[in-house]
This record gives C-alpha cells, sequence and structure tokens, in this order.
C-alpha cells in the first residue's frame, strides 16, 4: 500500500502547489467542500470510535504510563527527525539528535524515559514538509486526510518519509507493525484530549478555526518558530499613502 502513496502523492502535490493564495496570509484551500467532508467523517469516527477507546484507555492507565508510551514511540521515529536536520543543512543539530536517540535507547530504556533532555539534549521537531519548506517549497492547498487531519500538498510528503525512517515499522511482521501504530494513535489521542474539547467547545467554526491553527502551526516550524512577517504589498502602499495623506 506505501508503494501507492508516490504517485498519489506527487499528483496531489503537482495539483495543489500549481496555484497559491493571491494574498500572503491567506490560506489556499480549493477543496474545502471536500475537506470538510473528510473533516466531518474524521469528528464522528472520534466520537463514536476514537474519542470513547482514548478515554477508557485514559480511565485504565496512570498518566505517567502514557506519557512513557509516548516517549517510546517518539523515540522510534526519532532517526527521521535526525535525517531531516541533515537534509535541512542542519548539521549540529543532526548528529546531537543521533546522540539524543542512542542516550533514551540505552539510559532511557527504549526511550520510555527521557533522559537524554535531562543531558542537555533537547527534543526536536524536523520532518520532511519541513525540510521542503526550508527548500522553498510553498505549503500549496490545505487538505484534510481520512483518520490523520489536517495537512497540505506540501506537508502530506512527509507520511511516505516517516514511514519508512520509523524503527517502528520494522520490529515485525505486518500485523505487529500495525497494531504498534493503532496503539501509539490512541495513546496521542489520549494526550490530546483536553485539547480536543476545547476547540470543540470554543471555535465556532471547528474546521476554519483547526485549518487556521494548522497552517500557522506548520508555518512556525518551517521557520523555527521565527516566521517572516506576512504583508500585502497593495495594503502596504495604501497605508503608506495614508500616513503621508496622499489618500
Amino acid at each position: 500500500m506505501i508503494r501507492l502513496l508516490g504517485p498519489l502523492l506527487i499528483a496531489l502535490v503537482a495539483s495543489g502547489c500549481a496555484q497559491t493564495p493571491q494574498r500572503p496570509g491567506e490560506i489556499y484551500d480549493p477543496w474545502e467542500p471536500a475537506n470538510r467532508g473528510v473533516y466531518e467523517f474524521n469528528d464522528t469516527l472520534d466520537d463514536y470510535v476514537v474519542g470513547p477507546v482514548a478515554r477508557g484507555y485514559s480511565a485504565v492507565t496512570p498518566a505517567f504510563f502514557r506519557r512513557g508510551v509516548d516517549n517510546f514511540f517518539s523515540n522510534l521515529a526519532y532517526p527521521g527527525v535526525a535525517l531531516n536536520d541533515f537534509l535541512q543543512g542542519k548539521v549540529r543539530q543532526g548528529f546531537q539528535d543521533i546522540l539524543r536517540f542512542g542516550v533514551n535507547s540505552t539510559l532511557g530504556i527504549a526511550g520510555v524515559f527521557d533522559a537524554a533532555s535531562t543531558m542537555g539534549l533537547p527534543a526536536n521537531n524536523e520532518d520532511f514538509g519541513q525540510t521542503l519548506g526550508a527548500w522553498g517549497a510553498e505549503p500549496g492547498a490545505y487538505l484534510v486526510l481520512p483518520a490523520f487531519g489536517s495537512s497540505n500538498a506540501r506537508d502530506v510528503t512527509s507520511y511516505p518519509v516517516s514511514w519508512y525512517t520509523n524503527v517502528t515499522t520494522y520490529v515485525g511482521d505486518p500485523v505487529t507493525v500495525t497494531a504498534l501504530y493503532v496503539v501509539n494513535y490512541i495513546n496521542k489521542r489520549a494526550l490530546l484530549d483536553k485539547a480536543v474539547r476545547i476547540r470543540e467547545e470554543a471555535a465556532l467554526d471547528p474546521y476554519a478555526f483547526t485549518r487556521s491553527a494548522y497552517m500557522q502551526y506548520r508555518r512556525n516550524l518551517v521557520y523555527d518558530g521565527n516566521p517572516p512577517m506576512e504583508y500585502d504589498s497593495d495594503d502596504f502602499f495604501e497605508q503608506m499613502q495614508q500616513d503621508s495623506g496622499g489618500g
């Protein structure tokens, strides 16, 4: 199945990046009707399946256990972080992340405990979507994926790269691998339960809220927390004219 993703992702990137928003800061969402349909599907799936399972899981597991599970799976995915460090030219960070993976895999008991952070090796968040962004690729069209949620034409390419660089993929037969990914998915949903409820209660349009939050979050990651200011040149010059008394 993963081999079939290649041509599909190429088609998505080509179509999604073919056009860009007319105004800086505008979210390009040409597939909004379809995206909203998938969003509703995901919401229903969460309401009746994923959410209840995650809350049941939380009820029978202590918080420290869920955090340890999250640390374990995050550590298995960490080789991909180091790879993208190097692809982005962050050589020093890349070697630090290799060391972090080694420390947590050993002293951290297979990553269950974050021993590396106590040794001055903090966790970094890098993926192939960020790498493409660092290379100059625009996010392209916003996209909602079944079960996985928000993405865009650029960031969706992270999925096959993350799959092949995640140690979880190689730990056993397909059934075992799938089971492990499902456990990770449910555990992450359990950790995010409060955030999900806040979003549902606070947002007048949860779809638009999620879309905006996701795109801002990804932009912030691409620029390592320091994104450049976005402005519309027409608005800028209009404001200049007004400030100078010319309009």
